[in-house]
């Protein structure tokens, strides 16, 4: 957990005091509710480029991956060719994995395809829960549970759909991420702060 003599306040353990990226991250992103269908995306995007790596690895990557991947515009993305492809393959500041690269193309027609059928993204993801975050009770981050039947639930529709990369652990990852499920530890501040900005 937090060092009392450099971080009075108790936050979540997983978020290094000294790591500012990270750290950053925690006290301003990590289970703020997103509502946006775009943003939305994004996230389960680097949720899925994630898979088999920390997710430390894709903070420090993620302004380049936004900048390589178009804004993680799904219309831009949806016409990538082979040739785009080679040229992100050459950029080391993304995750230079052709099969992540093919699924973020074919997740963003996907999307497309749902929003063209008058479906929006965001409001798929958070009718699984409801509309409303789910507010857990954790006394220690590491009591998180890597997945949970609802993760299952929505990878298992995910997948029926066509999306790749969307196992239920990346699901449940990015969940916590985007405030559908609030997993700050009750003693951290954000635990609170959070849902302040719950619809």
């Amino acid at each position: 957990m937090a060092d009392s003599k450099t971080d009075p306040a108790p936050y979540c353990g997983w978020a290094p005091v000294n790591d500012a990226l990270y750290r950053g991250y925690h006290d301003e992103e990590w289970g703020v509710p997103e509502y946006d269908s775009r943003a939305l995306w994004e996230k389960f995007q680097l949720d899925g480029h994630q898979a088999g790596l920390s997710w430390i690895t894709i903070l420090r990557k993620r302004e380049t991956m936004r900048e390589e991947f178009d804004g993680f515009d799904p219309e831009k993305i949806a016409l990538w060719d082979q040739a785009r492809i080679d040229k992100a393959l050459l950029n080391p500041g993304i995750i230079r994995s052709p099969k992540k690269i093919e699924a973020t193309i074919g997740n963003a027609k996907i999307y497309l395809d749902m929003r063209d059928k008058g479906e929006n993204f965001s409001d798929y993801l958070w009718n699984f829960v409801d509309g409303k975050p789910i507010v857990n009770a954790l006394d220690h981050w590491k009591n998180v549970p890597a997945k949970t039947p609802l993760s299952e639930a929505i990878a298992k529709d995910m997948k029926k759909r066509g999306f790749k990369f969307c196992g239920p652990v990346i699901v449940y990852a990015a969940m916590q991420a985007v405030g559908m499920v609030n997993d700050h530890e009750v003693s951290c501040p954000r635990h609170t702060q959070v849902q302040e900005f719950y619809r």
